[in-house]
């Protein structure tokens, strides 16, 4: 444990990547073994259970503490983060403990069915045995939320480098079903658990954004050009008999899209088609709102069947008759996928990603125009002989997205952030008028430089005219362009809209509020969407 908590410090002082590596080698390279699968699993979000509810850990916390629960409240208000603060506000502890990182872990999940006294009572000896910053880390193992700005891809160059193993084979090792207890550190970064699970996906091959202009690229006959579509990233794979569809988050979501069900009896085994899940009605892709309706439910009814029926756009065959195809170039991949797509009997649902046809850069432009007309975010463009890399390589694939819309609006509430931020109101909620009203439309963190977050704390603390536990309201001065990327009705807001990705664009320091837009000019736009 004490050697995982100096590895949380060392992550947390650093912004710089190649830091972050040095301090995830060295760990690696120092770690007790059975702790290593643990941590990998942490940091790639494979959460365990909680096995303590939250509420509980709180209560206990200010009962040991002695502490009245507005001082609580007020320490948490100001360091931002839970389980730093019952860290903090707990009393020295009477003996230290050397008990590894997996051991705590194990014992954890041992609470889940126990009785809330059976809990307290390990929770408690707990603390008395970490000093403070083990204190914090063993809260943050009860809840299972670090978010300690590790990527998947930096952790994964980490152990390339420290392993001496190709980087896109770690992905493919870490990826998947697994369990931390049932594995070795070295067969897990080996891959050696890899074909014992039918399911077993593919590292997705991922784009950066196109910011300069696409001339820069090269000739234009060097690259595909295909839409960028708004929806859920995922791969089918079909082996020995079994069908899984995977997100590329990692889970497992064959059961919430019965439509694509029929594939185990059309693919070949030894297939795994990449794409994306869309909702596609009488031949149109509609808007991801739509799609919303079927994502995380455990049962789906004719209603949302009929409402948001699903369609898979396939972009790449990764694997065909069981050979791996991703060191085939891109040209290669697609003329299988076309042979295996139109194999297919019966099917009004896996459809072939429609490659644009364009002779120059400039006609290309002209069509990206038309993104929104289709419910496109734009276009992707991919080298025509390039491999299907695990992750991001700059050259081969770009997404050259379409402007996103903007509001602007004005800073109504505002909230501190959390981890380095914790000091600083940088979490903002945002209006637009609705007659002579203000009326929220969205929330954002993130856009702002660390000079204007300075600047806009300080006028939080000096214009605050309420307080609602951790949130302030302020004068309504302050006006923000928010950009967004769609927009759609919802019932969930007192607006009857949600904005899709909002995030601030610019602070417009040359306006006023009372020249924000309205309500109606947001709902003019969603008509105009549709």
């Amino acid at each position: 444990m004490r050697r995982f908590t100096e590895l949380i410090q060392q992550l947390e002082m650093s912004n710089k990547t190649n830091d972050k590596i040095a301090a995830l080698v060295d760990y690696f390279n120092e770690a007790d073994d059975l702790d290593k699968p643990y941590v990998i699993a942490m940091f790639t979000g494979k959460k365990p259970r909680r096995p303590v509810a939250t509420a509980l850990i709180k209560h206990w916390a200010i009962e040991l503490s002695g502490i009245p629960d507005w001082l609580f409240a007020e320490s948490y208000h100001s360091v931002g983060d839970l389980s730093e603060t019952i860290a903090l506000v707990l009393p020295p502890a009477e003996h230290l403990s050397n008990r590894k990182l997996h051991e705590w872990i194990i014992d954890l999940a041992l609470l889940n069915g126990k009785d809330d006294d059976a809990k307290k009572e390990f929770i408690l000896n707990a603390w008395n045995s970490l000093e403070t910053q083990e204190r914090f880390v063993f809260n943050k193992l009860i809840s299972g939320n670090f978010r300690i700005g590790v990527s998947n891809k930096m952790l994964v160059n980490a152990l390339a480098k420290q392993s001496d193993t190709e980087s896109s084979k770690i992905m493919h090792s870490i990826m998947g079903k697994w369990q931390p207890s049932e594995i070795s550190y070295l067969d897990l970064i080996a891959g050696a658990h890899v074909n014992t699970d039918n399911s077993w996906p593919y590292p997705f091959c991922l784009a950066y954004a196109l910011e300069a202009e696409p001339g820069s690229l090269g000739p234009a006959t060097a690259w595909q050009a295909e839409w960028k579509w708004d929806g859920i990233r995922g791969q089918i794979v079909k082996r020995n008999g079994e069908l899984f569809i995977w997100s590329r988050g990692e889970e497992l979501v064959t059961d919430q899209f019965p439509e694509l069900h029929f594939l185990l009896n059309e693919l070949e085994d030894g297939t795994v088609l990449d794409g994306e899940i869309l909702s596609i009605k009488d031949g149109k892709v509609q808007a991801f709102s739509i799609l919303q309706q079927r994502l995380n439910r455990k049962t789906i009814n004719k209603s949302q069947l009929n409402d948001a029926p699903i369609g898979f756009y396939t972009y790449d065959l990764l694997e065909h008759g069981g050979r791996d195809l991703r060191e085939d170039p891109l040209n290669l991949r697609r003329s299988l996928l076309v042979k295996v797509i139109e194999g297919l009997k019966n099917n009004e649902v896996v459809l072939l990603s429609p490659v644009i046809q364009f002779n120059d850069w400039e006609q290309l432009a002209e069509i990206r125009q038309g993104a929104r007309e289709i419910n496109s975010e734009g276009i992707m463009l991919k080298k025509l002989d390039s491999l299907y890399h695990s992750g991001r390589k700059r050259g081969d694939w770009w997404k050259w997205k379409i402007n996103p819309y903007t509001v602007d609006t004005v800073m109504i509430y505002a909230q501190k952030g959390s981890g380095r931020r914790a000091n600083f109101f940088t979490d903002y909620t945002f209006a637009v008028r609705d007659g002579e009203k203000l009326i929220t439309i969205a929330k954002a963190y993130s856009g702002l430089t660390d000079k204007e977050i300075k600047e806009v704390d300080a006028f939080v603390k000096k214009n605050a005219v309420e307080k609602f536990g951790p949130v302030r309201t302020v004068k309504p001065e302050l006006v923000f362009e928010i950009a967004f990327e769609g927009i759609a009705e919802s019932k969930r807001h007192k607006a009857g809209l949600a904005l899709r990705f909002p995030r601030i664009a610019r602070w417009r320091k040359d306006k006023k509020a009372d020249e924000i837009n309205t309500l109606d000019d947001l709902r003019q736009l969603l008509q105009s969407t549709f």
